[in-house]
C-alpha cells in the first residue's frame, strides 16, 4: 500500500538513497532539507522537495501539518562528532530542539509511524564488540548524547501520544554521495584525495578498526521498517570490523594508484574499535547486509571514476 513519507535530510547522503527506495516501492515522498550539507541533484526527480530547516519551529512544524505524511523519516542531523565536542549547544539545536520541533507537530497531524536515524558506533562507548542493543549506552561525545536524547524523546512521544517509533543505529555507512570533506567517511575522504593526486595520512598506527555498512543496504533497513509494526531501537551493521590500514589498502587497489601508507598523530579520545550486532535487525525486520566491504569499495570506486570523467 502506497505511503505519503516526509524525510527530513531528504537530499543528504544517506536519505537519498532512502528516498530513492521509498519511491522505486511506489510510495509519494516529499523531501525536506535546508541544503546546508545536502544536495539539490541528490533529490529524486519524482519526490516534492521544500527548502527548510528543522531548527525554525514555525516553519517545519507548518510543513508538517500542511503535508499531514503517513510516515516521518528523520535524516536531518548534525553528524559531526569534533564539531559537537567545540559547540554542543549548535549540536543539540539540532539534534535535540530540530527533533522536538517535529514531533510537536506530529502528535497533531496524524502521523502513524516514525523511523529515526541514530548512531551506533557513538551510543555505546568503549565496550566488547559487537555492540548490541542490549548494551548500556554510554555515548563519549555530544553527538552521541544528543542522538540519544532523540531516541528518549521518541519513546516519550509513543508513550504519551502512542506514536510508533522504529530508531535505526547505524555504523559507519558508506556509498556514492557521501560527502568527502566532513570529518566522517574515510572511504569518501580517501577516494577524493587519491583522484586529486593527493597522498593520505592515516590518524595513528591505523590498527583502529571500524563496521562498514553500504548505502543501499542501509536504504533496504529503511524500507523494511515501513512494514514492521516493530517499537524500539534496532542495530544497523555489519558485524565485521575492518582496520583503517585495510580500508586504505583496499581504497588504493580500487582506485589503481600506488601510494604508500603515511601515518600521523592519533585523534585524542577516538574509539580503537567498534561493530553492531544485527541479529535484532534479522529476527524483527529480516534485514542482513547483502554487499560485501570489498563489493562496496568497488561500487564506489566505479561512481568516483563516473563522477570524475563527466565533470
Amino acid at each position: 500500500m502506497s505511503q505519503k513519507i516526509l524525510i527530513t535530510g531528504g537530499a543528504g547522503f544517506i536519505a537519498s538513497h532512502v528516498a530513492d527506495a521509498y519511491i522505486e516501492a511506489g510510495h509519494s515522498v516529499c523531501i525536506v532539507d535546508n541544503l546546508s550539507s545536502g544536495r539539490q541533484e541528490y533529490i529524486n526527480s519524482k519526490a516534492r522537495f521544500i527548502q527548510a530547516d528543522i531548527t525554525n519551529a514555525e516553519v517545519i512544524q507548518k510543513i508538517i501539518l500542511d503535508e499531514k505524511p503517513d510516515i516521518l523519516n528523520l535524516h536531518a542531523a548534525h553528524i559531526q562528532v569534533g564539531y559537537s565536542v567545540k559547540n554542543p549547544v549548535f549540536d543539540a539545536e539540532n539534534n535535540i530542539i530540530g527533533l522536538l520541533n517535529i514531533m510537536e507537530a506530529a502528535k497533531d497531524s496524524g502521523v502513524k509511524r516514525v523511523i529515526m536515524a541514530s548512531t551506533g558506533g557513538a551510543m555505546y562507548g568503549n565496550k566488547q564488540t559487537p555492540f548490541s542493543e542490549e548494551m548500556r549506552e554510554e555515548p563519549l561525545s555530544p553527538y552521541g548524547v544528543s542522538k540519544r536524547s532523540g531516541e528518549l524523546y521518541l519513546h516519550y512521544y509513543f508513550e504519551l501520544y502512542h506514536i510508533p517509533y522504529c530508531v535505526l543505529r547505524y555504523s559507519n555507512v558508506y556509498g556514492p554521495r557521501q560527502n568527502p570533506h566532513g570529518e566522517s567517511g574515510v572511504i569518501a575522504i580517501l577516494m577524493e584525495m587519491i583522484a586529486q593526486g593527493k597522498s593520505p595520512v592515516i590518524n595513528g598506527d591505523g590498527t583502529h578498526t571500524r563496521d562498514y555498512v553500504y548505502v543501499s543496504d542501509v536504504a533496504d533497513a529503511n524500507l523494511r521498517a515501513l512494514t514492521s509494526d516493530f517499537v524500539g531501537i534496532l542495530n544497523i551493521g555489519t558485524g565485521r570490523e575492518i582496520s583503517t590500514n585495510d580500508v586504505f589498502q583496499a581504497v588504493v587497489r580500487e582506485m589503481n594508484v600506488q601510494i604508500p601508507e603515511t601515518h600521523g598523530p592519533e585523534r585524542p579520545g577516538e574509539q580503537v574499535t567498534s561493530s553492531l550486532s544485527s541479529k535484532k535487525a534479522k529476527e524483527i525486520l529480516n534485514w542482513e547486509p547483502k554487499v560485501t566491504f570489498e563489493e562496496g569499495v568497488k561500487k564506489v570506486a566505479d561512481w568516483y571514476h563516473t563522477l570524475k570523467q563527466n565533470s
